[in-house]
């Protein structure tokens, strides 16, 4: 039987550093880039952990260490210790760990959900995403897998997903048809529903925002039509950019077995809306009536 093996991913900045103990007449070089991650520490304990103790400065060194290695992943260059070493050495390990931080800052201003509040703008709500961030991803331990850049990676995605889905939902609601939806709360994914659940009638319109009687009605609607779904979901995407496609097209192979069916089958009326109510429309409801 073949053992499965383990092995330990360490920090992009540890390598480079042992190829740096390796070549000879280095150590010039060597030392200068110390002195460099030593002043780097210090400003991140200062700023997020603790100068004065050292615990702090233990953990703001294994923060520089995931900052810099962040940096070194992202960089457009062969990723092995040579060719890390000589872009860390080329640009300095202020600059490499500046751009690793960027990418944290860049990441924290992403939607890490669908819903949009006053709270994504506040200042003081940023700059504690960014230090949680910063501490999630960067706190690389030389003894300790580290997977950091995969985290990132994978975060990013996710936060782009989101954010396609809150621009589509922006477009919805700008092109809803009784006129733009301008409320500065957002629930994108319940806009979404909407859209598509109202447009299964193909009737033309846009629809983002709605309440209970409009969606009695849509149910009343669809049972006596019997329309072709699909072919009016394909006259709805053709009236939408491009780009917001995708999100929609989920929704609707979603909707296609579960939700429409249920909307066109026997089941009472106040039972759909109810379920629609509660899963589907969300914060993009008015009420109408208890």
């Amino acid at each position: 039987m073949k053992l499965t093996s383990h092995i330990t991913r360490r920090p992009n900045l540890l390598p480079t550093l042992e190829t740096l103990a390796q070549r000879k007449h280095a150590e010039e070089k060597a030392k200068a880039l110390i002195e460099d991650l030593s002043g780097i520490t210090v400003l991140v304990a200062k700023k997020f952990t603790n100068e004065r103790t050292a615990e702090g400065l233990q953990a703001a060194f294994c923060l520089t260490t995931g900052c810099i290695s962040l940096g070194l992943s992202q960089a457009e260059i062969p990723h092995n210790a040579e060719s890390e070493l000589n872009f860390l050495l080329a640009q300095g390990a202020e600059q490499v760990f500046q751009a690793g931080f960027r990418h944290i800052k860049a990441l924290a201003l992403m939607p890490c959900q669908t819903m949009v509040t006053d709270f994504d703008s506040d200042p003081y709500i940023q700059q504690r995403n960014i230090k949680a961030l910063f501490s999630e991803l960067c706190h690389a331990e030389a003894n300790r897998n580290w997977m950091g850049d995969e985290d990132y990676r994978r975060e990013f995605e996710a936060r782009g997903e989101n954010l396609r889905i809150i621009e589509c939902a922006k477009w919805l609601r700008k092109n809803h048809f009784s006129g733009p939806v301008k409320d500065k709360e957002l629930d994108a994914n319940a806009v979404i529903s909407i859209a598509v659940i109202f447009a299964i009638t193909g009737d033309g319109r846009i629809v983002a925002r709605t309440g209970q009687k409009e969606i009695e009605n849509l149910i009343r609607r669809a049972r006596e039509s019997a329309p072709d779904v699909n072919e009016n979901w394909k006259k709805f995407l053709s009236k939408i950019p491009a780009e917001h496609q995708p999100s929609l097209t989920v929704r609707m192979d979603e909707y296609r077995n579960t939700l429409v069916k249920k909307i066109l089958s026997k089941t009472r009326i106040k039972t759909i809306v109810t379920d629609i109510q509660n899963y589907h429309a969300g914060l993009e409801q008015d009420v109408d009536y208890d």
